[in-house]
Protein backbone atom coordinates (compact mmCIF):
# COMPACT_ATOMS: atom_id res chain seq x y z
CA UNK A 1 0.00 0.00 0.00
CA UNK A 2 2.78 2.29 1.03
CA UNK A 3 4.57 1.78 -2.38
CA UNK A 4 1.42 2.32 -4.52
CA UNK A 5 0.89 5.71 -2.36
CA UNK A 6 4.17 6.59 -3.55
CA UNK A 7 3.65 5.85 -7.05
CA UNK A 8 0.43 7.84 -7.39
CA UNK A 9 2.26 10.62 -5.28
CA UNK A 10 4.60 10.53 -7.96
CA UNK A 11 2.38 10.53 -10.81
CA UNK A 12 0.40 13.41 -9.33
CA UNK A 13 4.21 14.83 -9.10
CA UNK A 14 4.63 14.32 -12.68
CA UNK A 15 1.45 15.17 -13.65
CA UNK A 16 1.21 19.08 -12.29
CA UNK A 17 4.83 19.54 -13.70
CA UNK A 18 3.56 18.57 -16.95
CA UNK A 19 0.25 21.21 -16.83
CA UNK A 20 2.93 23.77 -15.52
CA UNK A 21 5.54 22.93 -18.32
CA UNK A 22 2.42 23.03 -21.22
CA UNK A 23 1.12 26.44 -19.05
CA UNK A 24 4.62 28.05 -19.86
CA UNK A 25 5.11 26.59 -23.00
CA UNK A 26 1.89 28.13 -23.89
CA UNK A 27 2.35 31.78 -22.57
CA UNK A 28 5.62 31.49 -23.94
CA UNK A 29 4.16 31.06 -27.45
CA UNK A 30 2.08 33.47 -26.97
CA UNK A 31 4.74 36.11 -25.74
CA UNK A 32 6.67 34.88 -29.37
CA UNK A 33 3.70 35.61 -30.82
CA UNK A 34 2.79 38.96 -29.62
CA UNK A 35 6.56 40.44 -28.92
CA UNK A 36 7.36 43.05 -31.24
CA UNK A 37 3.95 43.39 -32.86
CA UNK A 38 1.36 46.17 -33.00
CA UNK A 39 -2.21 45.85 -32.16
CA UNK A 40 -4.49 48.01 -33.71
CA UNK A 41 -6.89 49.55 -31.75
CA UNK A 42 -9.78 50.98 -33.11
CA UNK A 43 -12.27 53.59 -31.60
CA UNK A 44 -15.92 54.21 -32.90
CA UNK A 45 -15.18 57.86 -31.57
CA UNK A 46 -12.97 61.19 -32.37
CA UNK A 47 -9.82 62.14 -30.62
CA UNK A 48 -10.31 63.80 -27.12
CA UNK A 49 -13.96 62.96 -26.05
CA UNK A 50 -15.04 61.18 -23.25
CA UNK A 51 -14.90 57.39 -24.47
CA UNK A 52 -10.92 58.52 -25.92
CA UNK A 53 -10.35 59.19 -22.13
CA UNK A 54 -11.82 56.55 -20.88
CA UNK A 55 -9.43 53.74 -23.50
CA UNK A 56 -6.28 55.81 -22.50
CA UNK A 57 -6.78 54.96 -19.06
CA UNK A 58 -7.25 51.29 -20.16
CA UNK A 59 -4.49 50.87 -22.28
CA UNK A 60 -1.76 52.39 -20.25
CA UNK A 61 -2.33 49.43 -18.16
CA UNK A 62 -3.45 46.74 -20.84
CA UNK A 63 -0.01 46.69 -22.82
CA UNK A 64 1.55 45.48 -19.81
CA UNK A 65 -0.80 42.35 -19.36
CA UNK A 66 -0.61 40.87 -22.88
CA UNK A 67 2.45 38.84 -22.93
CA UNK A 68 5.78 40.05 -25.04
CA UNK A 69 4.51 44.03 -24.45
CA UNK A 70 3.01 44.55 -28.28
CA UNK A 71 2.47 48.09 -29.06
CA UNK A 72 -1.03 49.54 -29.41
CA UNK A 73 -2.07 51.83 -31.49
CA UNK A 74 -5.27 53.63 -31.64
CA UNK A 75 -7.49 53.99 -34.79
CA UNK A 76 -10.51 56.48 -34.97
CA UNK A 77 -13.64 55.16 -36.71
CA UNK A 78 -16.56 57.62 -35.73
CA UNK A 79 -19.60 57.27 -37.70
CA UNK A 80 -23.30 56.01 -37.46
CA UNK A 81 -23.76 55.44 -33.64
CA UNK A 82 -20.66 52.89 -33.96
CA UNK A 83 -22.10 50.77 -36.42
CA UNK A 84 -19.43 51.75 -39.34
CA UNK A 85 -16.71 50.07 -36.52
CA UNK A 86 -19.12 47.30 -36.05
CA UNK A 87 -18.75 46.35 -39.76
CA UNK A 88 -15.34 47.22 -39.59
CA UNK A 89 -14.44 44.69 -37.10
CA UNK A 90 -17.60 42.25 -38.83
CA UNK A 91 -16.25 42.67 -42.07
CA UNK A 92 -12.72 43.72 -42.38
CA UNK A 93 -11.01 43.44 -39.48
CA UNK A 94 -8.58 40.33 -39.35
CA UNK A 95 -9.42 37.63 -37.31
CA UNK A 96 -5.48 37.47 -35.44
CA UNK A 97 -5.65 38.57 -31.88
CA UNK A 98 -3.90 41.90 -33.44
CA UNK A 99 -6.85 44.19 -33.92
CA UNK A 100 -9.62 45.05 -31.18
CA UNK A 101 -12.33 47.60 -31.14
CA UNK A 102 -14.00 49.26 -28.32
CA UNK A 103 -17.67 50.50 -30.15
CA UNK A 104 -20.35 52.50 -28.97
CA UNK A 105 -23.31 50.65 -27.24
CA UNK A 106 -25.38 52.14 -30.26
CA UNK A 107 -24.20 49.48 -32.35
CA UNK A 108 -25.70 47.06 -30.03
CA UNK A 109 -29.03 49.30 -30.07
CA UNK A 110 -28.78 49.32 -33.89
CA UNK A 111 -28.40 45.45 -34.43
CA UNK A 112 -31.42 44.68 -31.59
CA UNK A 113 -33.56 47.10 -33.61
CA UNK A 114 -32.67 46.45 -37.37
CA UNK A 115 -31.98 49.32 -38.33
CA UNK A 116 -30.02 49.93 -41.22
CA UNK A 117 -26.73 49.36 -42.50
CA UNK A 118 -25.59 46.84 -39.93
CA UNK A 119 -23.77 44.12 -41.53
CA UNK A 120 -23.02 41.96 -38.46
CA UNK A 121 -24.42 39.89 -35.86
CA UNK A 122 -23.39 40.72 -32.30
CA UNK A 123 -23.92 37.27 -30.85
CA UNK A 124 -20.50 36.44 -32.51
CA UNK A 125 -18.18 38.91 -31.08
CA UNK A 126 -15.82 38.16 -28.45
CA UNK A 127 -16.64 40.53 -25.93
CA UNK A 128 -13.94 41.46 -23.58
CA UNK A 129 -15.10 43.85 -21.31
CA UNK A 130 -16.15 47.68 -20.78
CA UNK A 131 -14.72 50.29 -18.45
CA UNK A 132 -17.65 51.27 -16.90
CA UNK A 133 -20.97 49.45 -16.72
CA UNK A 134 -22.83 52.62 -14.59
CA UNK A 135 -23.77 55.69 -15.71
CA UNK A 136 -26.19 59.01 -15.82
CA UNK A 137 -27.50 61.64 -18.00
CA UNK A 138 -28.76 65.21 -17.52
CA UNK A 139 -30.92 67.30 -19.71
CA UNK A 140 -29.95 70.70 -19.85
CA UNK A 141 -30.75 73.90 -21.61
CA UNK A 142 -28.76 76.87 -21.82
CA UNK A 143 -29.54 79.68 -20.09
CA UNK A 144 -30.74 82.44 -22.56
CA UNK A 145 -33.25 79.87 -23.94
CA UNK A 146 -35.26 81.03 -20.33
CA UNK A 147 -36.28 77.59 -19.68
CA UNK A 148 -35.65 77.27 -15.76
CA UNK A 149 -38.32 74.84 -15.08
CA UNK A 150 -39.75 71.68 -16.21
CA UNK A 151 -43.52 73.70 -16.83
CA UNK A 152 -41.16 76.23 -19.27
CA UNK A 153 -39.64 73.50 -21.11
CA UNK A 154 -42.74 71.60 -21.89
CA UNK A 155 -45.00 74.70 -22.99
CA UNK A 156 -41.90 75.57 -25.37
CA UNK A 157 -42.25 74.67 -28.91
CA UNK A 158 -39.46 73.60 -31.42
CA UNK A 159 -36.74 73.04 -28.87
CA UNK A 160 -33.36 72.16 -30.69
CA UNK A 161 -32.08 69.22 -29.35
CA UNK A 162 -28.32 68.11 -30.26
CA UNK A 163 -27.07 65.06 -30.95
CA UNK A 164 -24.05 62.90 -32.48
CA UNK A 165 -25.60 60.99 -35.23
CA UNK A 166 -29.30 59.01 -35.69
CA UNK A 167 -28.61 55.98 -33.21
CA UNK A 168 -26.01 57.31 -31.13
CA UNK A 169 -26.11 56.79 -27.33
CA UNK A 170 -26.26 61.25 -26.61
CA UNK A 171 -28.67 61.53 -29.12
CA UNK A 172 -30.87 58.44 -27.85
CA UNK A 173 -31.35 59.52 -24.35
CA UNK A 174 -32.04 63.31 -25.75
CA UNK A 175 -34.87 62.10 -27.49
CA UNK A 176 -35.77 59.98 -24.56
CA UNK A 177 -36.01 62.95 -22.23
CA UNK A 178 -37.59 65.00 -24.97
CA UNK A 179 -40.15 61.95 -25.30
CA UNK A 180 -41.30 61.24 -21.31
CA UNK A 181 -41.14 65.01 -20.09
CA UNK A 182 -43.59 65.60 -23.44
CA UNK A 183 -41.53 68.32 -25.39
CA UNK A 184 -43.91 69.94 -28.01
CA UNK A 185 -42.34 69.33 -31.10
CA UNK A 186 -38.89 69.26 -30.31
CA UNK A 187 -36.14 69.40 -33.33
CA UNK A 188 -33.60 67.14 -33.40
CA UNK A 189 -30.22 68.24 -34.60
CA UNK A 190 -26.92 66.26 -35.39
CA UNK A 191 -23.33 65.74 -37.00
CA UNK A 192 -21.72 67.13 -34.01
CA UNK A 193 -19.15 65.85 -32.06
CA UNK A 194 -19.21 65.28 -28.58
CA UNK A 195 -16.76 68.46 -27.64
CA UNK A 196 -18.70 69.89 -30.93
CA UNK A 197 -22.04 69.90 -29.00
CA UNK A 198 -20.65 71.41 -26.07
CA UNK A 199 -19.56 74.62 -27.83
CA UNK A 200 -23.10 74.33 -30.17
CA UNK A 201 -25.10 74.66 -26.82
CA UNK A 202 -23.10 77.69 -26.18
CA UNK A 203 -23.54 79.72 -29.10
CA UNK A 204 -26.80 79.39 -29.20
CA UNK A 205 -26.57 76.53 -32.29
CA UNK A 206 -29.01 74.50 -30.32
CA UNK A 207 -30.96 74.97 -27.24
CA UNK A 208 -30.88 71.98 -25.32
CA UNK A 209 -28.68 68.25 -25.22
CA UNK A 210 -28.26 65.59 -22.77
CA UNK A 211 -24.97 63.69 -22.13
CA UNK A 212 -23.50 62.00 -19.13
CA UNK A 213 -23.26 63.41 -15.94
CA UNK A 214 -19.66 63.12 -15.26
CA UNK A 215 -18.75 64.77 -18.70
CA UNK A 216 -19.75 67.48 -17.48
CA UNK A 217 -18.16 68.10 -14.22
CA UNK A 218 -14.91 67.05 -16.23
CA UNK A 219 -15.37 68.94 -19.39
CA UNK A 220 -17.58 71.92 -18.59
CA UNK A 221 -17.20 72.58 -14.79
CA UNK A 222 -17.82 76.45 -15.82
CA UNK A 223 -21.64 75.71 -16.69
CA UNK A 224 -22.45 74.84 -12.85
CA UNK A 225 -20.22 77.49 -11.63
CA UNK A 226 -21.65 79.97 -13.75
CA UNK A 227 -25.15 78.89 -14.30
CA UNK A 228 -24.96 78.57 -17.88
CA UNK A 229 -27.12 76.26 -18.37
CA UNK A 230 -30.70 75.00 -16.02
CA UNK A 231 -30.62 70.97 -15.47
CA UNK A 232 -34.08 69.36 -15.98
CA UNK A 233 -33.96 65.31 -14.79
CA UNK A 234 -31.27 62.54 -14.43
CA UNK A 235 -31.38 59.60 -16.10
CA UNK A 236 -30.19 56.63 -13.99
CA UNK A 237 -28.19 53.63 -14.85
CA UNK A 238 -28.91 51.48 -13.35
CA UNK A 239 -32.04 52.53 -11.88
CA UNK A 240 -30.79 54.41 -8.40
CA UNK A 241 -27.88 55.60 -9.40
CA UNK A 242 -26.51 58.79 -9.99
CA UNK A 243 -23.83 60.96 -10.42
CA UNK A 244 -23.15 62.61 -6.75
CA UNK A 245 -23.24 66.73 -7.08
CA UNK A 246 -25.16 69.63 -5.50
CA UNK A 247 -26.23 70.31 -9.23
CA UNK A 248 -27.72 66.82 -9.82
CA UNK A 249 -29.44 65.65 -6.41
CA UNK A 250 -32.45 67.65 -6.62
CA UNK A 251 -33.21 66.73 -9.73
CA UNK A 252 -36.43 64.13 -10.62
CA UNK A 253 -35.03 61.11 -12.20
CA UNK A 254 -36.47 60.73 -15.69
CA UNK A 255 -38.17 57.68 -14.10
CA UNK A 256 -40.20 59.50 -11.65
CA UNK A 257 -41.71 61.31 -14.94
CA UNK A 258 -42.53 58.35 -16.83
CA UNK A 259 -46.66 58.31 -16.82
CA UNK A 260 -46.91 54.78 -18.52
CA UNK A 261 -46.12 51.12 -18.63
CA UNK A 262 -44.87 51.35 -22.26
CA UNK A 263 -42.45 54.89 -20.97
CA UNK A 264 -41.03 52.66 -18.06
CA UNK A 265 -40.51 49.35 -20.46
CA UNK A 266 -38.65 50.98 -22.94
CA UNK A 267 -36.54 53.59 -20.44
CA UNK A 268 -35.67 50.00 -19.19
CA UNK A 269 -34.05 48.92 -22.30
CA UNK A 270 -32.13 51.44 -22.97
CA UNK A 271 -30.62 51.06 -19.09
CA UNK A 272 -30.04 47.48 -19.96
CA UNK A 273 -28.26 48.45 -23.37
CA UNK A 274 -26.33 51.19 -21.07
CA UNK A 275 -25.09 48.77 -18.48
CA UNK A 276 -23.28 47.32 -21.33
CA UNK A 277 -20.84 49.95 -21.15
CA UNK A 278 -19.01 50.89 -24.45
CA UNK A 279 -18.41 47.30 -25.44
CA UNK A 280 -14.57 46.16 -26.64
CA UNK A 281 -14.91 43.42 -29.07
CA UNK A 282 -12.75 41.13 -31.26
CA UNK A 283 -13.84 39.81 -34.47
CA UNK A 284 -15.76 36.91 -34.97
CA UNK A 285 -13.37 33.29 -35.95
CA UNK A 286 -10.39 34.92 -33.63
CA UNK A 287 -7.79 32.07 -32.51
CA UNK A 288 -8.76 30.81 -29.17
CA UNK A 289 -5.54 31.00 -27.58
CA UNK A 290 -5.41 34.67 -28.46
CA UNK A 291 -8.73 35.24 -27.31
CA UNK A 292 -7.82 33.90 -23.92
CA UNK A 293 -4.99 35.70 -23.42
CA UNK A 294 -7.37 39.07 -24.62
CA UNK A 295 -9.48 37.67 -21.54
CA UNK A 296 -6.71 37.43 -19.33
CA UNK A 297 -5.26 40.62 -20.44
CA UNK A 298 -8.32 42.99 -19.71
CA UNK A 299 -9.37 41.26 -16.13
CA UNK A 300 -6.34 42.30 -14.86
CA UNK A 301 -5.57 46.08 -16.03
CA UNK A 302 -9.82 46.70 -15.03
CA UNK A 303 -8.73 45.55 -12.39
CA UNK A 304 -5.57 47.08 -11.17
CA UNK A 305 -5.23 49.64 -9.28
CA UNK A 306 -3.30 52.03 -11.70
CA UNK A 307 -5.90 52.07 -14.34
CA UNK A 308 -8.71 52.96 -11.53
CA UNK A 309 -6.25 55.62 -10.72
CA UNK A 310 -5.77 56.78 -14.10
CA UNK A 311 -9.64 56.46 -15.13
CA UNK A 312 -10.49 58.76 -12.28
CA UNK A 313 -7.78 61.01 -13.11
CA UNK A 314 -8.69 61.42 -17.54
CA UNK A 315 -12.27 61.49 -16.57
CA UNK A 316 -13.00 62.96 -13.37
CA UNK A 317 -15.56 59.73 -12.63
CA UNK A 318 -14.97 56.53 -10.87
CA UNK A 319 -14.40 53.23 -13.61
CA UNK A 320 -17.50 50.63 -12.79
CA UNK A 321 -15.59 47.40 -14.82
CA UNK A 322 -17.59 45.08 -16.56
CA UNK A 323 -15.27 41.92 -17.59
CA UNK A 324 -15.59 39.91 -20.11
CA UNK A 325 -18.01 37.28 -18.66
CA UNK A 326 -20.47 39.58 -17.78
CA UNK A 327 -20.59 42.00 -20.59
CA UNK A 328 -21.34 38.54 -23.05
CA UNK A 329 -23.93 37.77 -20.80
CA UNK A 330 -25.63 41.07 -20.79
CA UNK A 331 -25.78 41.01 -24.44
CA UNK A 332 -27.30 37.41 -24.57
CA UNK A 333 -30.02 38.92 -22.11
CA UNK A 334 -30.93 42.10 -23.70
CA UNK A 335 -34.58 41.98 -23.98
CA UNK A 336 -36.12 41.67 -27.99
CA UNK A 337 -39.56 41.55 -27.29
CA UNK A 338 -41.29 42.91 -30.99
CA UNK A 339 -43.75 45.42 -28.80
CA UNK A 340 -40.61 47.52 -27.01
CA UNK A 341 -38.04 47.22 -29.67
CA UNK A 342 -40.97 49.04 -31.98
CA UNK A 343 -41.19 52.10 -29.91
CA UNK A 344 -37.47 51.77 -29.11
CA UNK A 345 -36.95 52.20 -32.22
CA UNK A 346 -38.65 54.90 -33.33
CA UNK A 347 -37.12 56.88 -30.10
CA UNK A 348 -33.71 55.90 -31.66
CA UNK A 349 -34.66 56.54 -35.43
CA UNK A 350 -35.03 59.95 -36.94
CA UNK A 351 -38.48 59.48 -37.34
CA UNK A 352 -40.88 61.59 -35.57
CA UNK A 353 -41.40 60.96 -31.57
CA UNK A 354 -44.56 58.52 -30.39
CA UNK A 355 -46.99 59.63 -28.62
CA UNK A 356 -45.91 59.76 -24.75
Amino acid sequence: MEIQNRRWKILSCLGVAFLLLLESNDARSQADFYKGKTITFIQATEPGGTGDLRARALTSSLQKHIPGNPVIISEYMPGSGGRKAANHMYRVARPDGLTFAWVSVGAINSAVLREPGVQYDIDKFTYLGSTHSRTSYTFKTRREAGLDTLEKLRTASGVRIGGQSVGHPVYVAGRLFAWIISLKEPKFVTGYSGTDLDVALMQGEIDARANVSDTVLERNPEWIKENLVHFHAVMEIPKGFRTRHPAFDALPSLESLTRTDSQRRVLGMFRNFRVLGSPYILPPGTPTDRVEVLKTAFRRALNEPEFLKQYKKLTGSDASPLLPEEQAKAVQETPRDPETIAIFKKIAGGEPLPPP
